[in-house]
């Protein structure tokens, strides 16, 4: 279980669009979920690995275009290409991997499991999953943390959270505006790359029992700008530079296109170094605001609720918090969920992190009419809709629900006590 908050925010009545609660059945919901749950992971085997080799050779299909055309000048079909080779390879590949949605179907279980893929050593990460961030500490950060207390203070990832002094600042809302566009094109290296680093060091100490050190709030999260004016005592600028962003940085952006150099001199052609290297540094603007279009947008909108204690993994209030504080987004094609890095299944992948892609395709109506059964709200809406709500969130100018803390606590209570019959069933 995640760590208890306390805050006196709740109602003690419904309010407008809350109505449902009042009706809502959590344990026949509960028993739905789990039952399609099941029966996905039943389902899967030679299909889902296809779709997966599938996605995987467009992936791969646009770092071959990227890398042929990123020495022939600055040009849009290199920048969009190694963009979404990126974006592609971490939203996709490195993610559904990490999370065990191939760990049992996928024959080659040394490459394509959740305690393989990307891990142990640079050369593994290079090969598997080459990105801003380590993948230990994704794993972490991200399958750990953020999926366990989705939209709790401990949520790593709690956008309205971590923008609170933005939120809060008194500057005319143009310029909040010209730092959320900032963020969009830097906040992989800016804040992601640091925070999960920070989440991975802090699980560390967990586990070894050693006491979270004084004057350190751990929800807070850490930046490029924590560790270059303030420093954090999870670790230093150095170490961070040096295991975390130095390899990522030197490798990709500056190793990568060297070959180019020599070519260039051969065919005497100028500049298809410099060029390379260009178009790398712009795929990667690129692809940040990629990712944030479709990663961050996910869990933010006036319309999300927000919890105050956490609850059982796979417990009746954990699955109404995936559906309650996730949105999906356009979705039912390849092409179209390619675009989204399958991440327009945000509600079924919440429910069950460890199935496939394809897996999230079949799900997606199933789960619908689960919600419709039980009356309980499904949010699909354009991803470009869902961005100006983020940004409203970001900027302050609206807020996310909270649960109604009665019912939350009458929820944990239920969970409670469905868990004490299963041990007795034992």
């Amino acid at each position: 279980m995640c760590r208890k908050t306390v805050t006196d925010k709740g109602a003690s009545e419904l309010k407008k669009g809350d109505e449902w609660i009042a009706k809502f059945d959590l344990n026949a919901f509960a028993a739905d979920v789990r039952e399609l749950g099941e029966t996905l992971e039943k389902q899967q085997g030679e299909a889902d690995v296809k779709h997966l080799n599938k996605m995987i050779m467009w992936s791969n299909m646009c770092a071959l275009v990227g890398f042929v055309t990123m020495g022939l000048g600055v040009n849009i079909v290199a920048i969009a290409a190694l963009s979404t080779w990126t974006f592609s390879r971490w939203t996709m590949i490195a993610h559904h991997t990490c999370h065990g949605g191939y760990d049992r179907c996928h024959p080659n279980k040394k490459r394509w499991n959740r305690f393989k893929f990307g891990l142990g050593s640079l050369w593994r990460r290079l090969c598997d999953w080459f990105d801003w961030m380590m993948p230990e500490a994704w794993n972490v950060e991200h399958n750990n943390r953020h999926h366990y207390c989705l939209s709790e203070l401990d949520d790593p990832d709690l956008l309205e959270n971590n923008l609170s002094d933005l939120r809060g600042m008194s500057i005319p809302l143009f310029a909040k505006y010209i730092y959320v566009g900032v963020s969009m094109m830097t906040w992989k290296w800016l804040y992601y790359a640091p925070n999960t680093y920070k989440e991975l060091k802090l699980a560390k100490m967990r586990r070894e029992g050693k006491p979270i050190p004084k004057d350190c709030i751990p929800s807070d999260a850490v930046t490029i700008k924590t560790l270059v004016f303030q420093g954090t005592p999870f670790y230093s600028l150095w170490e961070f530079f040096s295991i975390v962003m130095g390899p990522y940085l030197v490798i990709h952006f500056f190793l990568l296109p060297l070959p180019l150099l020599f070519i260039g001199q051969y065919f005497n052609v100028d500049n298809m170094y410099a060029s390379a290297v260009k178009n790398l540094f712009l795929a990667d603007l690129l692809t940040n605001v990629h990712g944030f279009v479709a990663i961050v947008t996910n869990h933010a909108g006036d319309d999300m609720y927000r919890f105050r204690d956490g609850c059982r993994p796979f417990s009746g209030s954990f699955f109404v918090r995936q559906v309650l504080a996730s949105v999906d987004f356009a979705m039912g094609t390849d092409l179209i969920d390619f675009m989204h890095g399958f991440l327009n299944y945000q509600i079924e992948h919440h429910l069950w992190p460890n199935l496939s892609m394809l897996s999230y395709q079949k799900s997606a109506p199933l789960v619908r009419a689960i919600c419709k059964k039980h009356g309980i709200p499904y949010v699909k809406e354009n991803v470009f809709i869902r961005l100006k709500k983020t940004i409203d969130i970001m900027t302050g100018t609206s807020s996310m629900k909270w649960f109604p803390e009665n019912y939350e606590r009458k929820y944990l209570e239920m969970d409670a006590v469905e868990e004490a019959k299963k041990r007795i069933a034992k």
